[in-house]
Formats: structure tokens, C-alpha cells, sequence
């Protein structure tokens, strides 16, 4: 009850606004946060069935039937295993209402309609959005060159030429746990909290 009386004091329609930090608490996507691994919200976009929830883990789409159902579908979308591509903003001409914020997270593509007074802000998620993505890619070259790099010292032990300390076993537990550390850890990044606090400026 108290977040439709919310909803309907943002003002909020069938396109989009931004919803400022005073009122996160107020909205559906709030419930589904994981506060207590540190998950916070830095971005909102709010219309009349859809919420659009940027934290520094992911996105959490609050999906809507439509706008005269309750009903809702809570979908998901780690940045540690979607890549973000394809952002754009399509500016509104005269006669438009509403401005469009484009991105793929995968395979999943979205289409967001704005309100056009709220360009800055759209602007600054436009900005954080790409510096994920090519994060992101980086990551992603330094994971593969880590199973190469595992691959090179495959091929040293195959050729008997790998240095004497230990046993095979201790040597594979030692590269497993060091492949692990680089492809789980410090090649794929989960928190981006640095980022959203340089650019989102709502």
C-alpha cells in the first residue's frame, strides 16, 4: 500500500523518471537488494510497471504485466557474468516526450523510455554503463590469458623440463588455486561501486 502511495507521488507514468536517493526506500526493487553483501542502489529509472534498478552488483529489472496489475517478475543481472554492450541514448526531437536509453546485458536487450528533462541523469548512467562494459572486456582478455599462460606450463611439464619441488599433486594444487584466484577473483570484478560514485551525480 505504501509503495503503490509512493509510486503515485513520483508522479511516475508510462515513461520513465529517475528516481532520486530520498526515495529508494520507497520502491519494489529495494526489497530484492542483498544489503547484507554490501548491495546498494546508485541509479533508479521508474514508470508506471517497470523499475530499473542499477546497484553496484547488478541490475534488478521489477518487471510489470502491465500498469493496472500487481503483478511482478524479478529478474536479475550479475555485472560478474553479463556483459554490457550496445549503449546509446536516443535523444528526443521536438514533439517527443521521452528520451531512450539502449543497452544489452548478453543476449538480453533493453529499451528504456525516459522522460527527456531528466538528459543529465540519463548521461551519467550512459557514462557508467560503458566503463563497465569495457571493464568488463578487459577482464575478460586477462581471464584468457590466464588459461593460456596455464596451458604454457601444461606444455613445459609434457616436455619434462618443469622445475623439481614437490609433487605433481602439490604442483596442480598450486596452479589450480592460482588459476582460480585469477579467473574468480582478480579478473572478474562484481563491485562497481567505484564507478557508479565517479559518474551518477543524482
Amino acid at each position: 500500500m505504501f509503495k503503490k502511495f509512493a509510486a503515485e507521488a513520483l508522479g511516475i507514468s508510462d515513461i520513465g523518471v529517475i528516481v532520486g536517493p530520498e526515495d529508494y526506500s520507497k520502491v519494489d526493487a529495494d526489497d530484492y537488494l542483498f544489503s547484507e553483501d554490501g548491495e546498494q542502489i546508485f541509479f533508479l529509472i521508474k514508470s508506471k510497471k517497470d523499475e530499473y534498478c542499477f546497484t553496484n552488483l547488478a541490475l534488478i529489472h521489477v518487471d510489470g504485466d502491465s500498469a493496472v496489475s500487481s503483478k511482478r517478475s524479478i529478474r536479475r543481472y550479475d555485472y560478474a557474468s553479463h556483459l554490457i554492450t550496445g549503449v546509446s541514448i536516443e535523444t528526443a526531437g521536438t514533439l517527443d516526450m521521452d528520451i531512450e536509453l539502449k543497452f544489452n546485458l548478453d543476449a538480453t536487450q533493453f529499451s528504456i523510455d525516459v522522460k527527456k528533462n531528466f538528459i543529465e541523469q540519463l548521461k551519467d548512467i550512459y557514462k557508467a554503463l560503458i566503463s563497465i562494459g569495457r571493464q568488463q572486456r578487459r577482464d575478460a582478455t586477462c581471464r584468457d590469458n590466464a588459461l593460456r599462460a596455464l596451458e604454457a606450463t601444461a606444455s613445459v611439464h609434457k616436455l619434462n623440463i618443469a622445475p623439481d619441488g614437490g609433487s605433481l599433486t602439490t604442483q596442480f594444487n598450486a596452479l589450480l588455486a592460482a588459476l582460480n584466484t585469477a579467473v574468480l577473483d582478480t579478473h572478474t570484478r562484481r563491485d562497481f561501486s567505484d564507478v557508479f560514485a565517479k559518474y551518477i551525480h543524482n
